[in-house]
């Protein structure tokens, strides 16, 4: 499995060959295993295999081709609903509708959501993980029917690779992200030293040509993720978190 994760790769294109429901429901079983908050489990994922399903999300992750692409989609919420059930059937009360309790939700989803990636990816497997499930949480919760006290977190596309597969995409040194015993501030002779092999790269270079920009930053903060994209993507999200429960 070590060996696998060093080779990882987003896999945007799949094979027609189909997942069994058998080694998809092994994979969420192993996925299961995950640590998470309190061994409450606040997490749940909705499976799309169906077509008209995957159409109906593609909208929402802004028409990426992988959507309908791929054999499965699935879509990792932040789920304190089950929880919250449970404890009023056995006369508890839950206080679950809060920023807190959405933050450990969202942790749990996404710890279930990346033992998922690893033990798919070492089935032979390829993913792609997309954002863009935040941008557009109110949409897919319509979508998906998701209740109160849920919240998408990610979504993942799944299938077996299409050959030819692509390059890893490039990280920074260790060094540029460990800190020993506290925190290090970066200089800006370190910020040199640790982009610099990824501003170097071709493929980096060729995207601040293409979109004339002077520095690969610049295409980040420019045209990828913009200030008044994230301002309103945060606004709905917002908006979301008070109509799921989550917020007063």
């Amino acid at each position: 499995m070590i060996e696998c994760m060093k080779r990882r790769r987003t896999i945007r294109q799949y094979t027609e060959k189909e997942i069994p429901e058998s080694l998809l429901n092994e994979l969420l079983e192993i996925a299961s295993r995950a640590s998470n908050t309190g061994n409450m489990q606040l997490y749940s994922v909705v499976v799309t295999r169906d077509k008209e399903g995957k159409e109906k999300l593609a909208p929402a992750h802004f028409n990426q081709p992988m959507v309908t692409a791929a054999p499965v989609v699935l879509t990792f919420c932040a789920d304190a609903n089950r929880f919250v059930k449970w404890a009023e059937q056995r006369k508890a009360k839950a206080g679950f509708d809060n920023l807190q309790m959405f933050i450990a939700a969202t942790i749990d989803a996404m710890l279930f959501a990346e033992a998922f990636a690893e033990a798919a990816e070492e089935r032979g497997l390829g993913l792609c993980y997309l954002g863009t499930t935040a941008y557009n949480a109110g949409e897919i919760i319509r979508i998906l029917s998701l209740p109160r006290l849920v919240v998408p977190i990610v979504t993942i596309t799944l299938g077996y690779p299409a050959e030819p597969l692509p390059d890893p995409s490039e990280r920074l040194p260790i060094k540029a992200i460990r800190h020993t015993e506290h925190y290090v501030d970066y200089t800006p002779a370190s910020i040199d030293a640790f982009y610099k092999e990824k501003e170097e790269l071709p493929v980096n270079q060729h995207f601040v040509q293409i979109n004339q920009k002077e520095t690969l930053a610049q295409v980040f903060t420019d045209l990828r993720y913009p200030k008044a994209n994230n301002e309103h993507f945060s606004d709905l999200l917002w908006q979301v978190l008070k109509e799921q429960g989550f917020l007063k």
